[in-house]
């Protein structure tokens, strides 16, 4: 596999830390593999996280978001009985996954049915960031108020030597 090393163009960049970190990360996350997982969108700013964790129970596994980053790990808090294993194919290792969260992602919740561990995941965009449409008002020049109002200030004195 091919490795790209990103540091001579951090070298003049300011500000760019998070972008360093997520290039870490994603060349680190190819060498790990466990557990298995799925990601899909479920609709227009809603996804699901899906992990097999066979083995593990909703106390073995925790969940943590902190800085735009989801950890899932697990660890089994009871070692399996003491039996003779003739073929372990069910790792139940202790794993750390780490997931790069977009801005305005939030965890909705998570479930473990079955063996597979499903976390909900919803882009909530605050409204000050929210495209907001801006009315146009039609506001008359500044000449036409000008003739407006002289013309209104004739009419009035008009009518008034008129009534006298």
């Amino acid at each position: 596999m091919t490795t790209f090393d990103f540091s001579p163009l951090f070298r003049t960049a300011i500000g760019f830390d998070r972008l360093a970190r997520l290039a870490d990360t994603a060349q680190a996350a190819e060498a790990n593999s466990y557990p298995p997982y799925n990601i899909e969108r479920t609709g227009d700013d809603s996804y699901c996280l899906t992990m097999a964790v066979a083995g593990f129970g909703p106390q073995d596994v925790d969940l943590v978001v902190k800085e735009n980053t989801l950890v899932v790990s697990g660890k089994l808090a009871t070692p399996p009985a003491k039996t003779e294993i003739l073929h372990r194919g069910i790792a139940t290792r202790a794993f750390e996954r780490r997931f790069v969260l977009a801005d305005h992602i939030v965890v909705q919740g998570a479930d473990l049915q079955h063996g597979l561990l499903s976390v909900s995941l919803k882009r909530v965009v605050p409204e000050a960031l929210k495209p907001r449409r801006i009315t146009i008002g039609s506001a008359q020049p500044a000449t036409t108020q000008t003739a407006t109002i002289e013309q209104t200030v004739a009419n009035d004195s008009h009518g008034e030597a008129q009534a006298a």
